[in-house]
């Protein structure tokens, strides 16, 4: 069966959806034959995929820079497929679905974001937020309804959908996490590999660096226990906005290494994950983080809300109250125990209910029942 994959975001730009697709198309690639359309950020190295890169233009929205609407191109490439499996809504995702509809192909849609909410705070300016967020909604919302399916990974995705007027069929299939590469190294031998003072307690975070990910809220908490303690440290792993980056970029007692390829290492230097989110659906990146036993401090969003249980496997904090944050972070640099029993019972989680192998059979069943019923 030939299967386009198509999305606007893809590597050398790492991401959550760039990290999916490179988890998740390899092994659907054993029993699809896949096309991906994806923008042209950069050279990559996948085997045996074929690749249709689309130029992007020069300028940047927010943290995202979009591709070129080329719907000519991505029409006569989807001409030639069984399915269309659509991961975003830019231009690339826009024109898939368009043209999968216009051409009756059995169209598949995963849900990585709510849309409506992470373009309104992609902008700096008050005005346009308030302009985009009705615009968004209901623009969102006609893609949608032109899908034959949409994978969500949470039901509580799936309601909130729901209860705006999408009523195409959802299934849940929740994310993945290779839990062989993401798992727990001695924190100073870790440490050590990235020519780290094991001595430091790091507070971590990973991942784009959107303005929805209120980074700003996490920076303040730190410079308040950065007062108590010199021997703390912030890492930011990841890129994005430049506003964003120059908070952290050439700042004492913040370690800001950029993008990186092989994240794991860095993950697994972290004492403490901070996810400071104001929106979400599953965040990969706490998952990844959960997996490598780092406890997590995150906040009320999406999926995480479900999975992450507070004084179990993690602790919540109050969105945009750096103080309550500073407060958790202080409680877990305090308490040694607590930082371990958090970590262990995050990675049991992930083992007990998110492997990629389980993600990967779920799609690819659901990709199939829908070609047969639409054939």
């Amino acid at each position: 069966m030939k299967l386009i994959i198509a999305s606007d975001n893809y590597l050398p730009r790492w991401d959550g959806i760039a990290r999916f697709l490179s988890e998740i198309t390899p092994i659907l690639a054993k029993n699809f034959e896949i096309t991906l359309i994806v923008p042209n950020f950069g050279e990559t190295k996948e085997k045996d995929l074929k690749i249709e890169k689309i130029p992007v233009k020069k300028i940047s929205l927010g943290d995202f820079q979009p591709a070129k609407i080329q719907y000519a191109r991505i029409r006569s490439i989807i001409k030639e497929a069984d399915a269309v499996f659509t991961q975003t809504i830019g231009p690339i995702g826009i024109c898939s679905i368009i043209a999968a509809k216009r051409l009756s192909k059995p169209l598949i849609s995963f849900i990585h974001s709510i849309e409506w909410e992470l373009f309104p705070k992609a902008v700096s300016s008050p005005i346009a937020k308030k302009i985009l967020y009705p615009l968004s909604k209901k623009f969102v919302r006609f893609l949608y309804n032109k899908s034959n399916l949409l994978i969500v990974p949470a039901s509580n995705i799936a309601d909130m959908l729901g209860w705006q007027n999408i009523s195409t069929r959802k299934k849940v299939v929740h994310l993945g996490v290779n839990t062989d590469k993401f798992q727990k190294e001695n924190k100073e031998q870790a440490k050590k590999k990235l020519k780290l003072d094991p001595k430091e307690l790091i507070i971590g975070y990973h991942g784009r660096l959107g303005r929805e990910k209120d980074l700003k809220t996490l920076l303040r908490a730190f410079l308040r226990i950065r007062k108590e303690n010199q021997q703390i440290k912030l890492m930011i792993v990841g890129s994005g906005a430049r506003d964003v980056e120059k908070l952290f970029k050439n700042k004492e007692g913040i370690i800001f290494p950029g993008p990186q390829n092989k994240v794991i290492p860095w993950i697994q230097a972290m004492d403490i994950y901070v996810l400071p989110s104001l929106t979400e659906t599953s965040s990969l990146s706490t998952l990844e983080a959960m997996s490598c036993e780092i406890p997590v401090i995150a906040t009320k969003v999406g999926f995480v809300k479900d999975y992450l249980e507070d004084g179990i496997n993690g602790l919540f904090f109050r969105q945009k109250n750096p103080f309550d944050l500073y407060k958790k972070i202080k409680m877990l640099i305090n308490d040694p125990k607590l930082r371990e029993k958090l970590g262990t019972n995050a990675r049991k989680k992930i083992i007990e209910e998110f492997q990629w192998n389980i993600t990967a059979e779920r799609i690819e069943k659901a990709i199939n029942e829908l070609v047969e019923k639409e054939n």
